[in-house]
């Protein structure tokens, strides 16, 4: 089982950009489908991204499509989260999350993953 780590939150005027990291340890990285979820203070943990094993298929949430990027390197035990034209509503911690899964697709089901970061927080002001 791999265990996670983010990095790369702060605070960030909207508009602006941040670029998350989530560094995995352990040798089976590349057999995890991954995904980032956030949750804002009073709130549900929600989906925002996913990313299967290769990295070639991805997933969005509607709130964050067209603006952020998910993406992994299997050879480096990392998976990116690049946000763009950040909004005050994207504040919240962010986490990321890994499944060990023999299924080739990416997933938004919260429950489907095992393994979850310690987060790191966001915050955009308007």
């Amino acid at each position: 089982q791999v265990q996670l780590v983010e990095s790369g939150g702060g605070l960030v005027q909207a508009g602006g950009s941040l670029r998350l990291s989530c560094t995995a340890s352990g040798q089976t990285f590349s057999a995890h489908g991954l995904g980032w979820f956030r949750q804002a203070p009073g709130r549900e943990r929600e989906f925002v991204a996913a990313i299967n094993r290769s990295g070639r298929s991805t997933i969005y949430a509607d709130s964050v499509k067209a603006r952020f990027a998910i993406s992994r390197d299997n050879a480096k035990n990392t998976m990116y989260l690049q946000m763009n034209s950040l909004k005050p509503e994207d504040t919240a911690a962010y986490y990321c999350a890994a499944r060990k899964t023999s299924y080739i697709m990416p997933t938004s089901e919260i429950q489907s993953y095992d393994t979850w970061g310690q987060g790191t927080q966001v915050v955009v002001s308007s």
